[in-house]
């Protein structure tokens, strides 16, 4: 057996400008900056292991400090058998890139083009915010894609039950899929009664992206508070608790469709759901995966998307070891990007090492 001894722990802030151009804007977080924890394990050998923590900016504080103080060992994950299907077809996605809350009709309307004209049929559109904004988005998104294609909404957490419901009920002459995260993400109770309300709408609940254990899983599945699971390959405990959770969705006949996007978020859960698809559930049935079209030019093994699927990856490992000159770069506070925009802001002496 090979042998090798962990010698060093490398922790690195890296944070991408996002919200210099409204990418990631919702209803919770108006001015997001894309970031990870980035972790490199290096041995004694000519081996190093790798991982990362997804934030929106100041969040990131936290994870490096964690990562720090209480280093956790990451596994590779080898993907060795893969469906036919899969190999040739790739796994379904949809796309949350065209409607980010920030973005103007117009942007909307030509990401949303763009998007047809490359074979997307299933689009997400943020909400939550204001009303009468959702409906004019809602409207612009529906007739551009058509009453054949798949429309999802996406509310942050914004509502409380009754807003949720009743803001929901207007929104559902545009015949969206689900209703993702309508409110506090820790009221299960909340989302069991959400659930219910729209069952007569053929409207679904998906959330569960900010569930941070398997047990408000298995609570959510056992309240029949959501119909579409959505894991986050960084929310819980790695790989192994995304498995249980995976496992009790099977079991609960609720299919999985994981939130992805970020920074790294798409090439981490390309794997679970290939492994839910070959392994568990073999079904595609209201199953997809969120693709966000930003920022994988960053990793050295980025997310292939062929004709709207997610293709399996070939290259070994879980996906998420990033380029070198990408850490530096977009380093913080200290690497080139932050530096060039902290200067302008004024703030570079409110930074230290």
């Amino acid at each position: 057996m090979f042998k090798s001894k962990i010698v060093k722990l490398v922790v690195n802030d890296v944070r991408f400008p996002t919200s210099l151009e409204q990418h990631g804007s919702d209803a919770m977080h108006s001015d997001p900056d894309y970031s990870v924890a980035y972790v490199v394990v290096e041995t004694d050998a000519d081996l190093k292991g790798y991982g990362l923590t997804f934030t929106v900016g100041r969040g990131t504080e936290i994870d490096w400090a964690r990562e720090r103080s209480h280093p956790s060992e990451k596994e590779d994950v080898y993907l060795i058998l893969v469906e036919e299907q899969m190999l040739k077809e790739g796994y379904p996605a949809y796309t949350t890139s065209c409607a980010w809350l920030g973005y103007s009709d117009e942007q909307l309307s030509q990401l949303c083009s763009a998007a047809l004209a490359e074979g997307w049929t299933r689009f997400k559109v943020k909400v939550g915010a204001d009303l009468q904004d959702d409906i004019r988005r809602c409207s612009l998104i529906r007739k551009m894609i058509g009453p054949e294609n798949t429309l999802m909404i996406d509310a942050n957490q914004r509502w409380n039950v009754g807003e949720a419901v009743s803001w929901i009920t207007t929104l559902a002459e545009f015949r969206p899929l689900w209703i993702e995260e309508p409110t506090s993400p820790d009221d299960i109770l909340g989302h069991a009664a959400i659930s219910k309300a729209l069952v007569p709408l053929g409207i679904g609940v998906a959330t569960g992206e900010q569930c941070h254990n398997r047990v408000m899983f298995k609570q959510f599945l056992q309240a029949s508070a959501l119909q579409f699971v959505q894991i986050d390959s960084c929310r819980v405990g790695s790989v192994n608790e995304n498995l249980a959770i995976l496992l009790m969705a099977a079991k609960f006949k609720v299919p999985v469709c994981p939130h992805a996007g970020g920074v790294g978020l798409c090439e981490l859960v390309q794997h679970l759901i290939l492994f839910d698809y070959i392994s568990l559930s073999a079904s595609l049935n209201n199953r997809m995966c969120e693709y966000v079209d930003h920022l994988h030019e960053h990793f050295r093994s980025p997310t292939v998307i062929k004709n709207a699927h997610y293709m399996p990856p070939t290259d070994p490992g879980f996906s998420c070891e990033m380029l070198d000159e990408s850490v530096q770069k977009y380093g913080f506070p200290h690497g080139d990007v932050w530096r060039s925009i902290l200067k302008q802001k004024g703030s570079q002496d409110n930074f230290s090492e």
